[in-house]
């Protein structure tokens, strides 16, 4: 009897040891200034699909997430295995430095791909688009349509937008909206008033409060607030900011395998629904968009988008900075 209880403990340990080294898990870590319900929900999508992997993730704005690169890089071990912001030029910058896997994944041909001269180097995940947010309860009479509309008497000293020096997402909106309007666009706005805020998030508070009127407003971080009861309403003007958010993999990774199957689970039908749920646009094509978010589809977008030199915008920074801030803050 006790010759046959060794024998089964000895089986047990062996089978335990076995499953032990079959089930080892891949490890990915994921830098990302994606709002934490959405790679929370992600996350836990993606550990559904692929047990084997065992993720995590550190979220904070794309800045003090590149510049924790910047450091790592510097001791030689960058922790993250993929990066996700919306700072598109930071990866073109990741790209020049020799910093960056090339991947192309085999979901790519199911998305719509808003990244000049493509090579895998890094992915859109998804489409931050940019329009105009009001406050239904004050601006019941002529709403905004066109970017012009913000320009009227009725917006005097009450349309906001976030200070491009502060934030990534302003800044590439400023530089859409001179390249597309030129600095008269700004002269104007300065001349009815326009308030500068210090983050994306505050001048849509303020409109959802009543401070403000309208603002230049990120669609999922207005259309949750309209989801929590905000009297809101996000309109899209016929010329569309449009900012790509792309994800790539960091060049030296030790889990490599880890990092290409977490691109395929964003670019696949189940991680481009979660992203559709979140109020901002998938890159897949043909995933539904709930109506109540009255967003375009992904081709629209890119159809009525401005168009994005990245060069120019990487080059020309500083001093469109400096310009927006003499013109609309008045300080020299």
């Amino acid at each position: 009897m006790l010759k046959k209880i060794c024998s089964t403990l000895i089986a047990a340990t062996f089978t335990l040891t076995l499953s032990g080294t079959v089930l080892a898990k891949e490890k990915l870590i994921v830098y990302t200034s994606m709002k934490e319900s959405l790679i929370g929900a992600l996350k836990n999508k993606f550990m559904e699909q692929y047990p084997e992997v065992d993720m995590d993730y550190q979220s904070a704005g794309a800045g003090k997430l590149m510049a924790k690169i910047a450091t790592e890089k510097e001791s030689g071990n960058i922790m993250a295995d993929v990066i996700w912001t919306s700072e598109v030029p930071d990866f073109f910058s990741m790209q020049k430095n020799g910093m960056l896997h090339p991947y192309i994944s085999p979901e790519v041909e199911n998305i719509v791909n808003p990244i000049p001269d493509y090579d895998g180097s890094f992915t859109a995940i998804r489409l931050g688009t940019l329009g105009i947010a009001y406050n239904t309860r004050y601006v019941k009479n002529d709403p905004p349509k066109e970017w012009e509309d913000i320009l009227k008497p009725q917006f005097k000293g009450a349309f906001g937008i976030a200070n491009p020096a502060l934030s990534g997402t302003s800044y590439m909106s400023v530089a859409l909206l001179k390249s597309e309007f030129g600095w008269e666009f700004f002269e104007k706005l300065r001349a009815n008033r326009a308030k500068v805020g210090k983050g994306a998030g505050q001048v849509i508070d303020d409109t959802a409060s009543g401070d403000l009127l309208a603002s230049l407003a990120v669609d999922y971080i207005t259309n949750d607030k309209i989801n929590k009861g905000a009297s809101l309403k996000l309109i899209f003007p016929k010329q569309m900011l449009v900012i790509p958010s792309p994800a790539a993999i960091i060049k030296g990774t030790n889990n490599l395998s880890a990092a290409q199957k977490f691109i395929d689970f964003l670019l696949s039908e189940d991680g481009q629904k979660i992203i559709a749920g979140e109020g901002t646009l998938p890159v897949r094509k043909g995933i539904t968009l709930d109506p109540k978010f009255n967003m375009p589809t992904a081709e629209e977008a890119i159809e009525r988008a401005i168009p994005i030199d990245y060069q120019s915008l990487i080059a020309e920074k500083e001093e469109t900075i400096k310009r927006f801030t003499q013109i609309i803050q008045g300080r020299n």
